[in-house]
């Protein structure tokens, strides 16, 4: 269980990163930030781009700047949206998240009292990733 202390400081901080997002084409402002198993936060939000596959998400952004400062497994992540309804990351998303933390929990937050709080294993059940690669 995360403090609800802590989880209102990354809360804004997700939402503080979000209003730097470059997001001229959905106009969906999403922030991220990632708190290793170190402690240390990362920050992220997404980045869009004219052609639209080179875009990223806030939460892999996040999760680049954490593996970019050093750091390899993630605790939690807390996704911020300015919606009434909190968004869940999208699949690949996911799929990132479950390769550097397999064991992260995952808050989603907006403009509401809404979260939805769960598992990685619980957003993408049965996963592929680092413990089905043969060793060398």
């Amino acid at each position: 269980m995360i403090p609800e202390n802590d989880l209102a400081r990354l809360k804004k901080l997700a939402r503080d990163v979000s209003g730097r997002a470059y997001c001229r084409y959905s106009d969906f402002r999403v922030g991220a930030v990632v708190v290793a198993e170190s402690g240390d936060e990362f920050a992220g939000c997404n980045v869009e781009n004219a052609s639209y596959g080179l875009s990223i998400c806030a939460e892999r952004n996040a999760v680049f700047q954490m593996v970019a400062g050093g750091q390899r497994l993630i605790k939690l992540i807390v996704i911020y949206t300015p919606t009434q309804e909190p968004a869940a990351p999208c699949g690949a998303c996911r799929q990132v998240i479950n390769e550097f933390g397999p064991l992260a929990r995952v808050v989603s937050l907006c403009d509401s009292n809404q979260r939805l709080e769960s598992s990685i294993h619980e957003l993408l059940p049965d996963s592929f990733g680092p413990q089905n690669l043969r060793e060398s």
